[in-house]
């Protein structure tokens, strides 16, 4: 429960093709402000880009929230989500995790978890946005990162949520503090070009500003980054 009062209205299924396609069609239907979709088992999980993601039943926490209430700049909700997951990671398992732009968590470069929003839209407005979240606790992918055995997914949860009611009302100097991609150099992949250069900063907006070798400024809404090494 949040300072307003406001509780969260869990659900917990055994297995289902994806908690955010599931969530969406229940947004439809009439389903609450802060709906938590479960999945011990996704068979259909999808990443960004449309990668799939499949983890062994019972491993990992696979969890969908609907937003009703969207605040102005929506990506937002992804921020204080992932923030959230740290938060919970460091609490549950003692796990240091650094946030990559947008909103992967990483604990030493290796992947720990990922956040994917998706927009219902009615009569062509936004309505809400359900935000997905796969986090790796009792096992990882190849070169992937986890919380480590014997960590109830559900456990993590409740600590996940928690700290989510525990945020401050502006989230954006801890966001961007938590954010591991700035000073980096990076590759970022879009669909119609790939840009390298520096992140020197990200904006209330959301947008990671990039830093070009010939000295321009790219503010990116989207895209796959990949830190690269030092040569």
């Amino acid at each position: 429960m949040d300072e307003s009062g406001a509780t969260w209205h869990v659900n917990v299924v055994d297995e289902t093709g994806s908690t955010n396609a599931d969530l969406l069609a229940a947004a439809v239907a009439g389903a609450p402000d802060r709906s938590v979709l479960v999945a011990r088992h996704q068979t259909a999980g999808r990443g960004r880009l449309d990668r799939t993601w499949v983890a062994p039943p019972g491993a990992n926490l696979l969890v969908s929230v609907l937003f009703r209430t969207v605040p102005d700049h929506p990506h937002e909700l992804t921020q204080r989500v992932a923030l959230a997951a740290r938060d919970a990671a460091d609490r549950v398992a003692g796990v240091h995790a650094g946030l990559k732009w947008p909103n992967d968590l990483l604990v030493d470069g290796a992947k720990l978890a990922g956040v994917l929003a998706q927009a219902g839209v009615v009569d062509g407005h936004l309505d809400h946005v359900v935000v997905g979240i796969g986090v790796n606790v009792g096992w990882a992918p190849e070169g992937g990162a986890r919380l480590g055995d014997g960590i109830d997914p559900l456990v993590v949860l409740d600590a996940l949520l928690a700290a989510f009611d525990a945020l401050p009302a502006d989230v954006h100097d801890r966001y961007r503090t938590s954010l591991v991609t700035l000073g980096q150099q990076v590759r970022v992949e879009r669909p119609a070009d790939v840009l390298e250069g520096r992140a020197i900063d990200v904006g209330r907006d959301g947008r990671l500003a990039v830093l070009d070798s010939c000295g321009i400024t790219h503010h990116l809404d989207t895209g796959d980054v990949v830190h690269l090494r030092p040569a």
